[in-house]
């Protein structure tokens, strides 16, 4: 009897030192610097089939407190120069004047304005998105993915979400069919606590 006490509270201590600490009010830098943050983008391609690419430079960081949204908050600055769909032709075609001119706009930025609680528990992330010198309103669909620690003694949190909107919207209007219309943006951020 006494041996399995003692082995209950052994494995109780085991799964407590595993199990995510509580969310709390803290500051994140995103992890950047070691590859766990990926800002990717798709465009349709004539109505065949999706172009896929990404943006290889972006730096950020997040406030986040799971018991009060209301302080919650995010900010990105994106090397513009940095995007890569494969194909260096293309590349230099979309840093070019008819695309994201980064010789004038060498930096795109989004600044949440407010993050709230869906229904359906994700996280609605209103902020304003920078780019190609115009800011325009953007919406994410959110959703926390999971927190804890990792195994050098930090903290983490990370969360994914997904937008889109109109090129037109950011003074991009070079003609790429019907059916290119807009830009789909998949975000992943992982924060390290300060």
């Amino acid at each position: 009897m006494k041996a399995a006490l003692v082995a209950s509270v052994i494995l109780l201590g085991s799964a407590m030192s595993f199990s995510p600490r509580v969310a709390q009010a803290a500051d994140y830098h995103i992890d950047t610097e070691g590859a766990h943050a990926f800002i990717q983008f798709r465009v349709n391609h004539l109505g065949f089939s999706w172009l896929y690419g990404r943006f290889n430079q972006f730096t950020g960081s997040f406030h986040y407190d799971a018991a009060d949204l209301s302080t919650a908050h995010i900010g990105l600055t994106i090397d513009t120069s940095s995007i890569d769909s494969n194909h260096q032709e293309r590349d230099q075609h979309l840093r070019s004047a008819d695309f994201l001119n980064v010789a004038a706009h060498p930096e795109a930025h989004f600044r949440s304005t407010q993050i709230k609680a869906t229904d359906d528990g994700r996280l609605a992330v209103h902020g304003e998105l920078t780019l190609n010198g115009i800011t325009r309103a953007l919406v994410i669909d959110a959703e926390k993915m999971g927190e804890g620690t990792d195994p050098w003694g930090g903290h983490r949190a990370g969360f994914s979400g997904t937008t889109k909107f109109a090129l037109r919207d950011f003074g991009i209007n070079y003609d790429l069919g019907p059916a290119a219309t807009h830009v789909y943006l998949d975000l992943t951020v992982e924060g390290i606590r300060q």
